[in-house]
């Protein structure tokens, strides 16, 4: 069946938009990191291997997948973006933890250069550069708050930049095994990390907080936005699906200070919009760049 040239981009822009409240959900649950991690692992991973469940046609060769190399380094990396996200949202200000995840295209350049060998060009070096004095800003920059608060920030940034190595390495995975059951590999991560956080939480604490907020992002907004941004690479070019997913750096802070008055600091806006616009124009070229080649 023949789509519509704007079909993948709708995709997108659909998935990226449910995905953005989810900082304002998790700042609703009132819960910690490792309890956050434990609901959203939990029940996202449930609905995503069940939907793989009803929706492969080989169980059996899919499920021989999770056991390759690339499998594991899916599931591996799904456990780590569940966890240091959750983390990162529990400790610090939103606004700085998606500054940081919004350095998933600088990273998925830099690892294709180092695991598949394609170059990194000035620039790439170039937007790195820009991006690391941006999130620079949005933590360090002084307003007057106190030295916990830089700290935590910091922690934050850290745990956003975590987060952002982990999808990278996710979609360079991606990217070189193509028969990977996408839903199974992340769904199976998104349990082992829900697992660990109800470990660590302990079962008599998982009812502490507002379980309806975990509930809404784990059963709903994670798995329809994992799915939407998936399907989206099929019918578009990834620098448009990532291009797209910088919404989520510009909205979800937004959501959180309506939400719940956590408003950016000055400093926080000016440096997030350096990261924003410095990834914009890298992957607009980037993608031109392409064009140009392919009629070149």
């Amino acid at each position: 069946m023949r789509h519509h040239p704007l079909y993948g981009v709708g995709l997108a822009g659909v998935g990226t938009l449910v995905l953005t409240p989810d900082s304002l959900l998790m700042r609703f649950s009132e819960m910690d990191g490792f309890q956050m991690t434990a609901w959203r692992g939990l029940l996202m991973g449930t609905v995503m291997v069940t939907l793989w469940a009803v929706l492969s046609r080989d169980r059996g060769g899919e499920m021989r997948q999770l056991f390759t190399r690339s499998g594991g380094v899916i599931v591996v990396c799904q456990f780590f973006n569940s966890l240091l996200f959750c983390l990162g949202i529990a400790i610090a200000p939103v606004a700085v933890v998606l500054f940081g995840l919004a350095t998933v295209p600088v990273w998925a350049a830099l690892l294709a250069w180092v695991l598949l060998g394609e170059a990194t060009r000035l620039a790439t070096w170039i937007t790195i550069v820009a991006v690391m004095t941006g999130i620079g800003i949005a933590v360090l920059g002084g307003d007057g708050d106190s030295v916990q608060l830089n700290l935590a920030a910091l922690a934050g940034a850290g745990f956003g930049l975590g987060v952002a190595f982990v999808l990278a390495l996710n979609f360079v995975v991606i990217r070189s095994a193509p028969q990977l059951p996408i839903m199974l590999v992340i769904g199976v991560g998104a349990f082992c990390a829900g697992c660990f956080g109800l470990l660590v939480t302990g079962v008599d604490r998982m009812g502490d907080g507002h379980v309806w907020a975990m509930a809404t992002t784990g059963i709903i907004v994670l798995p329809v936005s994992f799915f939407m941004l998936s399907l989206a690479s099929r019918y578009t070019h990834a620098s448009n699906v990532s291009l797209l997913m910088l919404l989520e750096t510009v909205l979800g802070p937004l959501w959180v200070w309506i939400g719940v008055g956590e408003a950016p600091t000055p400093m926080m806006v000016t440096g997030g919009t350096l990261v924003v616009v410095s990834l914009a124009l890298y992957i607009l070229w980037t993608g031109q760049r392409r064009r140009r080649r392919a009629t070149g």
